[in-house]
């Protein structure tokens, strides 16, 4: 039986080569593109109980930041980006914005707590006993914050009030360090432990110095010092008139200030969080720009600027959005003593100090300043360079999140820390402007790191912003109480008491920032600059923050209003998009909902007795997760292809049969079985498809290789098995009517009988009714490219028309096709086996009519003639089969989006003309089978 089958396939080399051929092509592809159907999928769990949409649908973050509350329970704390310190390329940034389907990508990238200082006033003219000569008032600073809870005492300051006439130090910008010009025309030995302060003239012509602490030099790092530490004297003159006169410092000289009233202004150091975003697309998502206040909005190109301050000294400055609202719960009290025997004038530092302290007074009163006054205050001076605002960047603190215990009753408790280290501050050699704020000495419950200083080397780095607008945070989309969604970027720092305690321990009022950058709460981002300035500011630095600035990324799909199904599979695509790209965390934003925690905070180290707040979490509507998968429609594209050959080879199969009818009736007179008949044409296929099945196993892994497609030997392998099923299943009804075939079959004629004769006037006509008398075949054709067409309009339609994903339902589910490579790949190869399959039924045409077309030539039609029959014939396959096809495609794609629109058309329209183009050029192989008609040949034989 071999050796006869092997016969038969030697006898037939050219079509059985042909046929090999097709059953390689098939199945090579299908083992090569299913390589890449395991895909990364972003699946989304849980249910959506809250129709809201924040202001972005996506947020993308650094790989590995979910906290352990949001992986276990999917809960968030307020401004939880506060917290998330770099961890994004740009590079990642651009690869999400290239992403089809946003909207928005809004970067965030928080840069950490810069320091600035903000004055607070206090009014002493009513505590000055205007009877006597000198006189020192004493201030008692306490610093409160957290409503009052937690206080801490500062040292002494001193306002010396006098009389007698002051002689003050004068700026002629050319002082040298070992003396001082003063106002009486006379120069004074300069004292750097006194610095350049006023001098009280006392009789004999004789002048004294009254040492100020706050002028004398000071080390270089004010960060090792805290600002409960600094004390200062403060001198002033009364004079006859009832009126103060002091001395006050501009940049370029000095001057001499009369007021009616005694106020004195201290500086209290403030750390704000400072966050650079790309300006357009913070204004798309959030509306920064509707919501300056004053001065200018920030601009792309806002940038570092480098001002040289002197020789071997570089300032870089960046320009800024400051907060409106400071969110700061801090208030100095000072409790004033009028010392009427202290005589300050003419005592070195260390011995003023033990005289200070040893006098005694008389209280005059208590005074109290919010900082948040005095941050009105600078805010209204209105943006300048004497005004408002500007603020150190030389240490820049980034506070991490913090952590928790959950209790038996489900309460928070967060984990206390210790005061962070002021060497994070740097060493007595680094710069640092402001001393440490003062609740930075308490217990925090964030681990805190800080950025490097600014490289020394042989230039000094000042690193500082200046304010170039005011922002209003409220003014931002989602910011407010009454509409804000959770999950938004900037939120109200505002928590609380969960119990009667509690409550009125904060008396009534939420708990709010305390200004200590490792205390629990934590304020968003309240100084803005832009993407831009970021690089040339952190030059040097070896921190990731430099190389990685962006926080985070937040994604405002397109075509998303509001919660459907529909809507969320468009999100959760275009999140599974940007894992699959970029390998960082994203997390789908909507559906969340308000999910309020009780959250226990241990006592704090400077009075604050334990409390239990409530505190506004969010809840995540949906849990996203990465997921391995196959891709399910890509593994149907590939199983078309096999379809598709399926069909070629049984149409070629049952050609065979056809051609071979006499040969099988004359074996069948010999006695051989019916199953023996059978088994010799599922032979012959089976032959073929072993030897496919072989040479694909061969090509599998470097063709894979070449298209960067991960194919193993154990996937490889499967070529064998599945070129032979693929040869048996389109072997099997051929070989099974052959079987049953009954000896007399052989002399029927291979058409199909006509009911009524018609008489076509057209080559046209004749062509159509050719492809009528062998029905089989023609819709064997045809449907094959059908399939192909259909196939590659969804494909088509959905990179083109949908931007890589049709997104619909489907018998009430929600589904989406997305379109890969591999997928283009298989629908193309669909539609080139279709087009090879129509090139078989014409030329198996021609085969079966040569007689007829030798008798029409012997009748005078030139090959001309013969040739354009044959093209209409193609022609008609093609159009039926592509209009067919793009119907389809059409229509699946109109069912599963409910609509029909132009661009969907227009794709199906266009398929299908390149389905009729690539059929035509099919068609052209098989009309060449016409010249090599031997006419005389077949007429003899007819």
């Amino acid at each position: 039986m071999l050796r006869f089958i092997w016969g038969q396939l030697r006898g037939r080399a050219g079509r059985s080569v042909a046929l090999m051929v097709g059953v390689l092509v098939a199945t090579t592809g299908f083992v090569v593109l299913t390589g890449a159907t395991t895909t990364s999928r972003l699946d989304i769990t849980g249910a959506v109980e809250r129709n809201t949409r924040a202001a972005y649908d996506i947020l993308v973050r650094p790989k590995g930041t979910r906290t352990p509350l949001e992986a276990e329970r999917r809960l968030v704390q307020p401004n939880y980006l506060s917290g998330l310190f770099g961890g994004i390329t740009p590079a990642q940034y651009e690869q999400v914005r290239q992403i089809p389907g946003i909207d928005v990508a809004a970067p965030i990238a928080m840069l950490g707590y810069s320091t600035s200082s903000v004055r607070v006033r206090f009014d002493l003219t009513d505590a000055v006993d205007r009877s006597l000569e000198r006189q020192v008032i004493r201030l008692d600073p306490t610093f409160m914050a957290e409503r009052g809870l937690s206080t801490a005492p500062s040292r002494p300051r001193y306002v010396y009030v006098t009389k007698r006439p002051l002689i003050y130090p004068e700026w002629d910008g050319d002082r040298n360090d070992s003396s001082s010009p003063y106002s009486d025309g006379r120069t004074y030995r300069y004292n750097p432990e006194c610095g350049e302060v006023p001098r009280e003239a006392l009789p004999g012509g004789r002048s004294e110095p009254i040492c100020d602490p706050q002028l004398m030099v000071q080390p270089a790092n004010g960060g090792l010092t805290s600002e409960r530490e600094s004390w200062s004297v403060d001198t002033v003159r009364l004079l006859p008139d009832g009126r103060f006169e002091a001395n006050s410092w501009l940049p370029d000289r000095a001057q001499r200030v009369v007021t009616d009233q005694l106020v004195v202004t201290y500086r209290v150091t403030v750390p704000f969080l400072l966050a650079a975003v790309d300006p357009d697309a913070e204004q798309r998502l959030v509306g920064l720009r509707d919501a300056v206040t004053e001065g200018r909005p920030l601009r792309p190109d806002d940038t570092t600027t480098e001002t040289p301050l002197g020789p071997g000294a570089l300032q870089r400055s960046i320009p800024v959005l400051s907060t409106s609202r400071p969110y700061l719960d801090v208030t100095v009290r000072s409790a004033l003593t009028r010392l009427p025997q202290a005589r300050p004038a003419g005592l070195d530092v260390d011995e003023l100090e033990r005289t200070m302290r040893r006098a005694t007074g008389i209280g005059a009163g208590v005074r109290e300043y919010a900082l948040t006054d005095g941050y009105r205050d600078l805010l209204a001076e209105g943006i300048s360079d004497t005004g408002c605002c500007m603020g150190d960047m030389q240490t820049i603190i980034q506070a991490g999140a913090p952590e928790y215990e959950r209790l038996p009753d489900g309460t928070l408790r967060a984990v206390a820390r210790p005061a962070f280290d002021p060497a994070l501050y740097g060493g007595q050699n680094n710069l640092n402007f402001r001393p440490r704020p003062w609740l930075a000495d308490d217990s925090g419950f964030r681990p805190v790191t800080a950025l490097p200083q600014p490289p020394t080397g042989s230039n000094l780095q000042i690193r500082v912003w200046r304010t170039v607008g005011v922002f209003d945070p409220e003014k931002l989309s989602g910011f407010s109480d009454l509409s804000r969604v959770p999950l938004e970027t900037y939120e109200p720092p505002r928590t609380d008491g969960a119990d009667e305690r509690s409550r009125q321990a904060l008396g009534g009022r939420p708990l709010e920032p305390s200004g200590n950058p490792a205390g629990y709460l934590s304020s968003p981002p309240l100084l803005l600059t832009s993407l831009a300035a970021v690089p040339k500011l952190l030059e040097g630095d070896a921190n990731r923050t430099r190389t990685a600035p962006i926080s985070a990324i937040r994604v405002r799909v397109t075509d998303v209003a509001g919660y459907t199904e529909r809507s969320a599979e468009r999100v959760r695509l275009v999140a599974e998009r940007i894992a699959d790209r970029t390998g960082l965390d994203v997390d789908l934003t909507f559906g969340s909902s308000p999910a309020p925690q009780t959250v226990e905070l241990p006592a704090g180290s400077f009075g604050r007795p334990e409390l239990r707040l409530t505190e506004p979490w969010s809840a995540l509507g949906v849990a996203s997760v990465i997921t391995r998968a196959v891709d399910r429609k890509s593994v149907v594209l590939f199983l078309l292809v096999l379809v598709v050959c399926a069909l070629f080879l049984g149409n070629a199969v049952s050609a065979a049969v056809r051609d071979r009818r006499p040969e099988l009736a004359v074996l069948a007179c010999l006695g051989w079985p019916v199953r023996r008949i059978g088994a010799l044409i599922l032979g012959e296929v089976a032959l073929l498809g072993l030897g496919a099945g072989l040479l694909s196993l061969a090509l599998a892994v470097p063709l894979g290789a070449a298209l960067g497609i991960e194919v193993d030997w154990r996937r490889a392998a499967l070529a064998v098995p599945v070129a032979l099923l693929l040869a048996l299943a389109a072997g099997a009804v051929p070989a099974l009517r052959a079987a049953r075939a009954h000896p007399a079959g052989a002399l029927r004629p291979v058409v199909a009988g006509a009911r009524r004769v018609r008489r076509p006037r057209t080559l046209v006509g004749l062509a159509v009714t050719n492809l009528l008398r062998t029905p089989g075949r023609t819709l064997l054709g045809a449907g094959a490219l059908a399939i192909g067409v259909a196939a590659l309009t969804l494909v088509t339609a959905a990179a083109y028309a949908f931007r890589g994903t049709i997104v619909g339902s489907l018998l009430g589910d929600v589904v989406s096709l997305s379109v890969r490579g591999a997928d283009t790949a298989a629908a193309a190869a669909t539609v080139l086996l279709g087009a090879a399959a129509v090139a078989d039924v014409l030329y198996l045409n021609i085969r079966d009519r040569a007689a007829e077309l030798a008798t029409l030539r012997a009748l005078g039609w030139t090959d001309g003639a013969l040739a354009r029959l044959v093209g209409y014939e193609g022609l008609a396959l093609g159009v039926a089969g592509a209009m067919t096809g793009a119907a389809v495609g059409l229509g699946g794609a109109a069912w599963m989006i409910g609509g029909l629109p132009g661009a969907l058309v227009l794709v199906a329209t266009l398929v299908a003309l390149g389905g009729v183009l690539v059929t035509s050029l099919a068609a052209l192989v098989p009309t060449t089978l016409l010249r090599r008609l031997r006419t005389a040949r077949l007429l003899a034989e007819e």
